[in-house]
């Protein structure tokens, strides 16, 4: 797999400085990690899930979520793991390389059940997804993930989803904080990533963000953006990959507020004409708010981002590649880092670097560039998008 890897090579070496790299199922778990991307969800009860999952991974979707849970009715479970195990089997016969596929199971006994009954095929999936993981219920999650990789025999991953109301109310939240941070540290090689619920937060004080507002914009879900990241995104060895809430909204509705696409970048970009149409279908697509809050989780640490819609996966890539600006500070940073330190005038003469509190966020920027690479010197988001949206 490797992202972008849809685009011609000439039009792939003219994008970007330093390529994105490639990676598998089995590549490093930090690798893994940074490369998920846009998670895309979709509904174990689809009939076509196996040709759905070929389509997607064409069009450049490297990580997909098989929901057993909120996604489809209660009644429809035991069909849909049936289903889901028939999907499987026919994809695997498909052998077609990726994407990185997790199922989001229910309760931990459905991870033991789909381990039997999935037997061979689980070769083709990297993992599950926990939700409403709490202290109890993460520990029994993690407990049934272990027995699953017995039995097995396979390297299988967990990706915990923080969204339940004791976390939201802030009586409880540092207490269960802690105790989610110690379990999810005593299984640190299994957690891939931790994702971010804020549907389900939103929904413990009966509230819901319109497509003119992004997570940041409903304090209560910044909070606890903050709080998570505080005690899961730590650069000092501790800290895991995680992931930005889900944008709900696509095509279309009545736009309250302006549109938050500025012109300027579109207007600058190589084909300025192509690039301004570009931003009228962004902003008809209701993508210019998903647009606003990917950077936002970029600036409060979070990376990758859940999809619920296709049309989002080629936004979520194209901001996640790193700028050519950005390269050269990582760089800067990391060779004056091996030197001692120390601060420096930014190369594109625009800013401050401090060699030592700037480490990190190098060290990090480089990761991000290995998964999704590095933007040539002249080339913006705009160019991104407008190859990824074609």
């Amino acid at each position: 797999m490797r992202h972008f890897g849809y685009l011609d090579d000439a039009v792939r070496d003219h994008l970007f400085h330093r390529p994105p790299e490639t990676f598998d199922r089995d590549s490093d778990s930090a690798v893994l990690a940074a490369a998920l991307g846009a998670t895309l969800y979709s509904p174990a009860t689809r009939v076509t899930l196996a040709a759905d999952i070929v389509k997607q991974a064409a069009r450049g979707v490297t990580s997909m979520v098989l929901c057993l849970e909120d996604s489809i009715d209660d009644r429809e479970v035991v069909g849909a793991e049936q289903n889901l195990v028939e999907q499987l089997a026919e994809f695997a016969r498909s052998k077609v390389e990726g994407p990185l596929l997790f199922i989001r199971v229910r309760h931990p006994e459905q991870i033991t059940d789909l381990t039997e009954r999935l037997g061979d095929t689980l070769k083709v999936l990297s993992g599950f997804v926990l939700p409403k993981f709490e202290p109890d219920s993460g520990a029994r999650y993690l407990k049934a993930l272990d027995e699953a990789i017995a039995l097995s025999g396979r390297r299988l991953y967990a990706m915990p989803v923080l969204e339940s109301p004791s976390i939201a109310y802030l009586e409880h939240r540092r207490a269960v904080l802690a105790e989610l941070a110690e379990l999810v540290a005593a299984h640190r090689d299994k957690i891939l990533a931790v994702r971010i619920g804020a549907t389900d937060f939103q929904s413990a004080y009966a509230l819901r963000r319109s497509r003119d507002l992004t997570a940041y914009d409903v304090h209560l879900v910044a909070g606890l953006i903050g709080d998570i990241v505080n005690v899961f995104g730590r650069a000092d060895g501790t800290g895991h990959v995680i992931s930005g809430p889900v944008w709900e909204y696509f095509p279309q509705g009545e736009r309250l507020f302006k549109p938050q696409l500025r012109r300027t970048p579109f207007a600058e970009a190589e084909d300025p004409d192509e690039a301004v149409e570009l931003r009228t279908r962004l902003i008809s697509a209701d993508l210019d708010g998903l647009i606003r809050e990917l950077e936002l989780d970029k600036a409060n640490g979070l990376l990758g981002k859940t999809a619920i819609h296709p049309s989002h996966v080629a936004v979520i890539h194209a901001m996640s590649v790193v700028t050519h600006e950005e390269y050269c500070d990582a760089t800067d940073i990391l060779a004056e880092s091996a030197a001692g330190g120390g601060v420096l005038r930014s190369a594109y003469t625009n800013k401050m670097n401090e060699v030592k509190p700037h480490r990190a966020w190098a060290q990090a920027i480089l990761r991000r560039a290995q998964a999704f690479g590095v933007a040539g010197e002249e080339v913006t988001f705009v160019d991104l998008l407008a190859a990824g949206m074609e």
